[in-house]
Parts: C-alpha cells; structure tokens; sequence
C-alpha cells in the first residue's frame, strides 16, 4: 500500500451497489459526517503513487452496513461503478478537518515511536521505548488500540487519553505512562 502524505483516505471502494452507478466503500476517516459537506473528491489508485488522480464530484452519499455508498456525477450504470472497484476516496492533507491540540487523525499515528515514560518518574529510570506503530484497531471496543511493533513482538495499547503524556505527530513520538503490566499483557510473545 503506498499513501501518499499529500493525500488523506477517506474510504476504499468495494463494489458497486445498486444500478444506478453508485458504489459501496468501507470507511477510513473519523469524521464520515464531513461527507455531507464535501463535494469535491478524488480517486486514487490503490498502490500506485497518485499522479493523477481523478476529481469527482460527490453528488449523493448514504450510510450502508458498516460503511458508506457513493453516487459521483457522472457515474450512472453498473459498468462505470465497476471500474472504481479498489480506489481510494481521498482529499488533500491542506483540506482535512482541524483537531485539537491533545488530537490526532489515525494516519498521523502510524510510524510513531511509543514511548512509556512511567518509569522515567522514578530517579535513575529512563523511559521505554515500546516500538513504532504500525496500525490502529478501532473495532475491538470503545478506545481504540495501538499495533505496536517492535522486532517480532506486537503489543496492543489502548489509546486512552488518560495514558496520553504527550502526542508530537511533527517528531513522530508518542508518551504514555502505562499501568505496570500492560506491555506484558497485551504482548504477542508473552
């Protein structure tokens, strides 16, 4: 999968739906109510760098199973939506939704450094660096958990704001102060 940082995914095309030129995509972003405010989207070719991508303009949109149906202009039989199966709905990085300062889209969390920095308080302690994330999971409860992956272990992290000591998306660095345990917990080699 190549994503290129001038583009943020929205959703990926899966098929088309109905047989009015409308498609079904699973959902990427954390705010699929700012659908309702965009028209102008872009399609990428899944794995290849997006030179040229498509501009489409979004003329429908509704809420299907788990994900998200799409209706572009000009895309009005079975055949034009099969052509879109596997692209990617994306918008350029300058038009993504502002966030908060203690905030951060899922994309920017990926290729972070996680560091525990709860023995750092002791004297003499240094923090531990758990590894880069490499995804995050929000399907498995109400926080979302961090992939973490350092060498062949994995250890999941739940992203909860009352571990969260400092979030630098710039130097790609991630602080929590962990219970004791979790690593060991949640690791997939203990």
């Amino acid at each position: 999968m190549i994503e290129d940082s001038r583009w943020v995914w929205l959703a990926r095309i899966r098929r088309p739906q109905g047989r009015k030129g409308e498609v079904y995509a699973d959902i990427l972003t954390d705010f699929p109510a700012k659908f309702a405010e965009r028209r102008r989207l872009w399609l990428l070719e899944e794995g290849v760098s997006p030179e040229k991508p498509l501009e489409v303009e979004l003329a429908h949109f509704w809420y299907h199973k788990k994900g998200v149906v799409f209706h572009f202009s000009g895309f009005s039989t079975i055949t034009q939506a099969e052509t879109l199966t596997g692209q990617i709905v994306a918008i350029s990085r300058a038009d993504r939704t502002p966030l908060g300062d203690d905030e951060a889209y899922i994309g920017d969390l990926i290729g972070c450094t996680l560091v525990d920095v709860a023995e750092s308080t002791l004297p003499g302690s240094e923090p531990a660096i758990l590894g880069t994330i490499q995804d995050v999971d929000r399907s498995s409860g109400p926080v979302a958990m961090l992939v973490v992956h350092n060498g062949a272990n994995e250890i999941l992290i739940p992203f909860a704001k009352s571990y969260l000591r400092r979030l630098d998306i710039a130097a790609k660095r991630i602080e929590m102060v962990l219970p004791e345990g979790l690593t060991d917990l949640n690791s997939s080699s203990g």
